[in-house]
Parts: C-alpha cells; structure tokens; sequence
C-alpha cells in the first residue's frame, strides 16, 4: 500500500518530504506508475486549492516544480517502456501568446507519465504545428495560451489542420489562464483542460491506456 501522505505532502508543497517519500516508495518496490499517479493526486488537490482561492499562481509553479522533480526519480524506473506506448503529443503555445510557464509545466508532467510530447515552444504559427503533426503522425495537439489574443491563434491553427486536412485524425485539447469552454467552442477544439493533471486524463482518453 502507498504511503498516504505523498498525496497531501505534495499538495503541502512539502518539497524535500515528498521527494523523500518517492525515493522511499521506489526503494520498497512500489510501481513507479503507482508512485506518479499518487502524485498527480496531489496535482489535482493543489489546483482544487487554487479553484478555491487557497493557493495561488506561485503555489501552483511550486508545486510544478515538486512534481517535475518527482517525475525526474521516478524517470529511470519507467525504463523508456511506458514513453513508447503511450503515443505522441505536439504542444506549443500559440501564436501571439510568448507565455510558457504553464505550457511547461503540462509538458514536463505529460513526459512524466510516459508520452512522448514535442514541444514548440511559444509564438508557434499554425503552420509549424502541421508541419510538426505531419512528421511526427501524433494524435494529439495541446494548444496552450494566457492571454486573450490567444483565442484566433487558437482558432487559427484548428482552422490550419482542417485545411491540410488533418483535423479528423487529431484531438486538439486547450488549456491556459484565461481559457475555458466557451474559447473551446469558439476555436473548434475538442477538449478545455484546466490544470495539467486534467491533460494527462485527456490524453489518456485520446490515446488509450492508463
């Protein structure tokens, strides 16, 4: 059984106890997807607290950072098994938003729990993120934004792969500060993911597996 305070240590900000308590958990033979899957708890937690007005965006960096952290231990376990499994995503953020902290942080965790995702980085024009999807064949795209002038590039770059005539085969998930359903319904995308812990569920979804 894993220990129960991993979940609410991380959910704490208790860095150096969580970590100690992965590392623990590892050296008992603990699955290494079990250990993640504890943590991503505590993910869900932290951002409930910041629903809540409990935490706010240094927290929710914070806690990034711990389970970044976690994600790295637990990292060699996988032994490049899970990544290969799991499927591919293209991330980026859109063009006319320069914001990647929260892009970032999506993408360390989605790496953590095994998929292989190709970051663009920032500003990335419509036509970048179809060129990436054609070589790359993934299933997924997250399109990250923080600010407003991100709805077009959003909505763009849906617009972008329904011209080169890949929108059937891909899922577009969104997600970012001042994004919700109503800019999901606007940019034509498939799914709105409010925290990070939310993309993994969705890729999950997309792509099979736990």
């Amino acid at each position: 059984m894993i220990d129960s305070q991993l979940m609410q240590k991380l959910a704490d900000l208790k860095e150096e106890e969580t970590l100690n308590l992965v590392r623990k958990e590892l050296a008992k033979g603990t699955a290494p997807m079990a250990i993640l899957e504890t943590c991503r708890e505590g993910m869900i937690l932290v951002g409930s607290r910041y629903e809540a007005g409990e935490y706010f965006l240094p927290e929710l960096i914070m806690a990034g950072e711990i389970f970044k952290q976690a994600s790295e231990i637990l990292q060699p376990a996988f032994g490049g098994s899970e990544a290969e499994g799991k499927g591919k995503v293209v991330f980026g953020t859109v063009r006319g938003d320069v914001h990647d902290i929260g892009k970032n942080l999506v993408v360390s965790i989605l790496r953590a729990a095994g998929y292989d995702v190709h970051d663009l980085g920032v500003d990335v024009p419509p036509e970048q993120f179809v060129t990436r999807l054609r070589e790359t064949g993934a299933a997924v795209l997250g399109l990250s934004g923080l600010i407003t002038t991100a709805y077009d590039g959003m909505k763009d770059t849906i617009e972008a792969l329904v011209k080169a005539g890949l929108r059937d085969r891909v899922k577009v998930m969104i997600g970012g500060g001042v994004m919700d359903e109503s800019v999901q319904v606007y940019a034509g995308a498939d799914a709105f993911g409010r925290d990070p812990t939310e993309a993994v569920r969705l890729c999950q979804q997309f792509l099979g597996g736990n």
